[in-house]
């Protein structure tokens, strides 16, 4: 997560994913200058709402009880109307052959977005999710500037992922 959050460079504005990584990017975001952090997920909202130089905005819409995350058109309306310098995504699965993925469309809808509305885009995820596939896809491999995932995962495979666009860090 740190190795993430260090990819923050002069970005002002942030979207910050649901999951269990991305909190923890979130986490790690530096709390000594200004920034603005855009999310759907409430334990985001929750752990940087205490953190005096960050501006927390939490996306309205309805909260999905499994994610305690926020989904559907309010949501990813009020995301369009933003120009996000980065996004810290996750996701249930991502493949060379069929991106990134996850299994509810709502959920989708809003990484999609989370997709358009920002000029620079990170993966961060477990070495799990490697090779995993679920119902909706919502991105490519190569619409990533980096992916940032743990030591598991094969080095000859992060080189795999590195050929379609992204620079892969392991950590």
């Amino acid at each position: 997560a740190a190795a993430a959050a260090d990819l923050l460079g002069d970005a002002e504005t942030v979207f910050v994913d649901e999951g269990f990584t991305p909190q923890l990017v979130a986490e790690a975001l530096p709390r000594d200058r200004p920034l603005t952090v855009v999310t759907a997920s409430l334990a985001v909202a929750t752990a940087l709402a205490d953190a005096e130089k960050i501006a927390v905005l939490l996306l309205g819409g309805r909260v999905r009880g499994s994610t305690m995350a926020t989904v559907d058109h309010w949501t990813t309306r009020m995301l369009a109307e933003f120009v996000i310098d980065l996004a810290y995504v996750g996701a249930n699965g991502i493949s060379r052959e069929y991106g990134l993925t996850t299994p509810d469309p709502a959920v989708s809808e809003v990484k999609a977005q989370a997709m358009r509305s920002a000029r620079r885009r990170v993966f961060a995820g477990i070495h799990t999710k490697f090779g995993a596939v679920s119902f909706c896809r919502f991105a490519e491999v190569g619409d990533f500037e980096s992916i940032v995932t743990d030591a598991g995962l094969p080095s000859a495979e992060a080189q795999r992922y590195s050929l379609l666009g992204p620079q892969v860090i392991r950590v």
